[in-house]
């Protein structure tokens, strides 16, 4: 180790200059912790997004699906002759639909009961109809979605 000598606020004088080492290792790996954490929340932050929006897109599709149980027994309803006697054979609890396309993972269950109503020599009947959309799985699984649409129809 060599003094050298050096001019100080105008003193001349010597200092001691030891060599410096290890700083620059402590700041690149304090820079790659800082770099890593960010990637990771990035990557978390993006794939989170992707399973809302895959979720938002189903719960969509559900609620389709429970509609078109509703369109089912609507259509079925309609069917029925004005001023019929009895309310439409098909109005029961736990009827199974079949959809398909983009809704084809759903499972659809519609639920109706009838009630007659007289009003002079005209019989009406009005359906309470309840459908109930479902993928299969347990709910709280992560790709569990159920949707549920409720309607009144009268004939």
């Amino acid at each position: 180790m060599s003094f050298q000598p050096t001019t100080v606020n105008g003193k001349r004088g010597t200092v001691n200059r030891k060599p410096v080492s290890g700083f620059s290792l402590i700041s690149a790996i304090f820079l790659l912790v800082v770099i890593a954490t960010l990637g990771t929340f990035a990557v978390t932050l993006s794939t989170t997004q992707n399973q809302s929006q895959v979720m938002d897109i189903m719960a969509a599709r559900g609620y389709q699906a429970a509609l078109a149980g509703i369109d089912w027994t609507a259509y079925n309803v309609n069917q029925q002759p004005a001023n019929a006697p009895a309310a439409w054979a098909g109005c029961v609890t736990g009827a199974s639909v079949t959809v398909g396309g983009n809704l084809a993972p759903f499972i659809v269950t519609v639920n109706c009961a009838a009630v007659s109503a007289v009003e002079g020599t005209t019989t009406m009947w009005v359906y309470s109809v309840s459908s109930v959309a479902k993928t299969p799985g347990a709910p709280g699984s992560a790709d569990y979605v159920e949707q549920i649409a409720t309607a009144k129809l009268a004939q």
